[in-house]
């Protein structure tokens, strides 16, 4: 009885075993099965829900898993995401990337970027017509984007600096509008006498004639500058990684579904891109007294 017993206990043994391993290996195998994906919010939640839409279903296919678009609060809160592993790959600006690479220790690997963003540039706009050059703004208002914005603050304050402008004691007052559309409105509704920007957004809202170029124009476009990038954590197995490379370098307008997402995405293709192409954006930063 004794021996029945025993056996009986360590079969019920390996069988709890084996219902406890189940159990909770269910959890994990269903985090997995989605791949999650998050944007620095640079314009409205509208626009970056419509824009991700069809590149969700495109990585979907390569991947072979769920692929779900994430929306962030701020630009913060994109950089702690991918640092901490909450999303698995982020639309970052030049800056964001740096400060994504910085807090995460170097373990945040960038993998393409649009072609357009190897010459990137951002552009002042102002309504008044007393504005004819950056030395203009003295003594007026500007409104920048985020204060983490690359194309919307960082390169703008850089190129004002050395143009002798310091923003902090030559401007009026400044102002951050939160994102590139948010700028173009200030300046539209004159709430500023001026704003600085992403240039890809300017240029969308001229040809969608979302504003009034009678009234609102362009005074100065900066020099060229790397920016976005879509990036991942180095925790991504390198197989992975690599299929999302080549799934992004695949895209091309010949296809109805490459040219949809090239479109959205203001891309004429995508090209690799490595650490090294940001270091000028960090000694920006480091000069503007923006790196924490």
């Amino acid at each position: 009885m004794h021996g029945l017993t025993s056996t009986l206990r360590r079969h019920l043994l390996a069988l709890l075993a084996i219902a406890t391993l189940c159990v909770c290996s269910i959890p994990a195998a269903q985090a997995q099965a989605v791949f999650k994906v998050t944007a620095i919010p640079d314009e409205s939640p509208t626009e970056l829900a419509r824009k991700a839409a069809p590149l969700v279903k495109y990585l979907e296919k390569v991947l072979g898993v769920k692929v779900e678009y994430i929306p962030v609060a701020d630009y913060a809160a994109s950089v702690e995401a991918l640092v901490n592993q909450k999303i698995d790959m982020a639309w970052f600006g030049g800056f964001t990337f740096v400060q994504a690479h910085i807090r995460s220790g170097g373990k945040v690997i960038p993998l393409v970027q649009r072609e357009e963003d190897t010459k990137f540039q951002s552009i002042f706009i102002t309504a008044s017509p007393d504005i004819k050059a950056l030395k203009d703004l003295k003594g007026k208002t500007l409104s920048f984007g985020s204060p983490s914005s690359t194309s919307g603050h960082l390169m703008p304050r850089s190129f004002l600096l050395a143009a002798g402008i310091n923003p902090d004691n030559d401007l009026k007052r400044i102002a951050f509008s939160g994102a590139h559309d948010a700028t173009i409105a200030a300046v539209a509704s004159g709430k500023v006498d001026a704003g600085a920007l992403n240039i890809s957004v300017w240029e969308k809202f001229v040809s969608d004639k979302k504003v009034d170029t009678t009234k609102v124009q362009a005074f100065y476009t900066t020099p060229t500058y790397f920016d976005y990038n879509w990036t991942v954590h180095s925790a991504m197995p390198e197989a992975t990684r690599k299929r999302l490379t080549e799934a992004f370098l695949a895209l091309t307008p010949d296809t109805p579904e490459g040219k949809e997402i090239l479109t959205l995405q203001r891309a004429t293709k995508f090209v690799p891109t490595a650490v090294a192409n940001y270091k000028d954006i960090e000694a920006a930063a480091a000069n503007a007294g923006l790196l924490k």
